[in-house]
């Protein structure tokens, strides 16, 4: 078969997977009240994110490849950073960027790290990976991001760093906890996994700090399936982090490239002999945590929707707020008045008074199929995952135990619509007038 008609042949597959996506979503079932589900996150793809994936596929390419370089890009652009590397995952992402930090500013062993006593353990482990030690803050009531106010009285001379996530998407005070990195020379990352796409100060986070991170699984803003991104503009941590992606590699060529540093057999480093393969020459005790062409493609056409997925979930979450501001019960989220979140959730918290527990709310929603979800690891003190590490008394963590005990968040995603938002509202009300 000629050139040309394999160049037909594969734009026919192409049209023949989008016509095909497009009529499956066409006939899609509309929402059923006690039958659907709800879910309180999934993705949305349309027959161009898998017009992506097949044209990524034919080209038999598998590992990182043209796909993987303008995803990239697209969010180099986005945001406005200067690196971004494709990871497989988010976790991966934080891991790789404490690392890098660690690495960049020789922070020794045993150095100390604040953080918030709620968290999600995948942003929580890398500094205990890292052999450093965590320092747990208290929370905003209702903000669920770390109390700045608290932050400078967990500092010592062994404090190297901050590592905090913006809380489903609602940003920490970035104005105050700049301030205190820079007062005290600490790094500072950004977990911005739940919120690709917020604001601070008109302003991408994920661009304040040394380094951030972002997630792009199902759940989250946009998706590869699994797939994460580190986002940094300071080239040495870039190339740090970059190595220790790739098996902690000294050689920079992409696959399936040789020689890009043009002395492939004229380095000498370590104990190694003069002229051994540079591709073969490991600088950092590295990990693979690279991610596939296919899943480059997918988050190529993804990031497209973007802003229209962020300003659905916007609209949702304020349908949300206007009608839980009328249900007593409930202690509605809050935000600071310099952020413009690009909401992964909708958080709730019991008030204290109410005549019902959290666990009978959510087994109702539950039987009604209504997705929930808790806040994550809440106080993560009380995981039984850190039961041998000093993380401090829980009774000095009120916030935190209120979130662990009587939070929760339901979805605002892009894929929920009318009829599943009134759902979510009309049986909550049904349940607190009940009790």
């Amino acid at each position: 078969m000629d050139n040309e008609n394999l160049v037909n042949l594969r734009k026919q597959i192409i049209e023949l997977s989008k016509q095909y996506i497009k009529e499956q979503n066409d006939t899609s079932e509309n929402f059923v009240p006690y039958i659907s589900n709800i879910p309180v996150t999934g993705k949305v793809l349309d027959e161009n994110d898998i017009a992506n994936l097949v044209d990524s596929s034919l080209d038999s390419w598998l590992t990182a490849g043209r796909f993987h370089d303008m995803f990239e890009d697209s969010i180099r652009k986005y945001l406005g950073v200067r690196h971004c590397l494709f990871v497989n995952s988010g976790s991966s992402a934080n891991l790789l960027a404490l690392s890098g930090l660690k690495i960049l500013y020789d922070v020794p062993d045993g150095s100390e790290v604040i953080t918030s006593a709620v968290n999600f353990p995948t942003t929580m482990n890398p500094i205990i990976q890292n052999n450093l030690i965590p320092v747990l803050v208290d929370v905003v009531p209702n903000n669920y991001n770390i109390n700045p106010d608290l932050i400078e009285e967990k500092i010592t001379d062994k404090t190297k760093g901050i590592v905090l996530a913006h809380a489903l998407g609602n940003p920490f005070e970035l104005n105050k906890i700049t301030e205190i990195a820079k007062k005290y020379n600490l790094f500072l990352m950004e977990d911005s996994c739940d919120a690709f796409g917020t604001k601070f100060n008109d302003k991408f986070v994920g661009t304040f700090g040394d380094v951030a991170t972002l997630s792009f699984y199902p759940a989250h803003h946009i998706t590869t399936g699994e797939g994460g991104a580190v986002l940094t503009n300071k080239p040495k941590l870039k190339k740090i982090i970059e190595s220790l992606r790739d098996w902690g590699r000294d050689c920079y060529c992409p696959p399936g490239q040789d020689n890009t540093c043009k002395k492939r057999f004229d380095w000498q480093l370590g104990g190694l002999p003069h002229g051994y393969d540079h591709k073969y020459i490991y600088s950092h005790i590295g990990y693979n945590l690279k991610a596939t062409d296919m899943q480059a493609a997918i988050g190529l056409s993804q990031i497209d929707k973007l802003d229209l997925f962020i300003e659905k979930r916007k609209e949702n979450f304020k349908y949300l707020y206007d009608e839980f501001s009328q249900i007593d019960q409930f202690e509605l989220p809050s935000w600071y008045e310099e952020s413009d979140p690009s909401w992964f959730g909708f958080p709730l918290t019991l008030k204290d008074d109410v005549n019902f527990e959290r666990v009978e709310l959510l087994k109702f929603y539950d039987e009604n199929r209504i997705g929930t979800r808790l806040l994550f690891g809440g106080n993560v003190i009380l995981q039984p995952a850190y039961e041998g590490i000093n993380l401090g008394d829980p009774k000095n963590f009120p916030s935190a135990n209120k979130v662990a005990h009587d939070s929760f968040w339901l979805g605002v995603y892009p894929g929920l619509n009318d009829d599943m938002l009134k759902f979510m509202v009309d049986k909550t009300k049904e349940f607190v007038v009940s009790k």
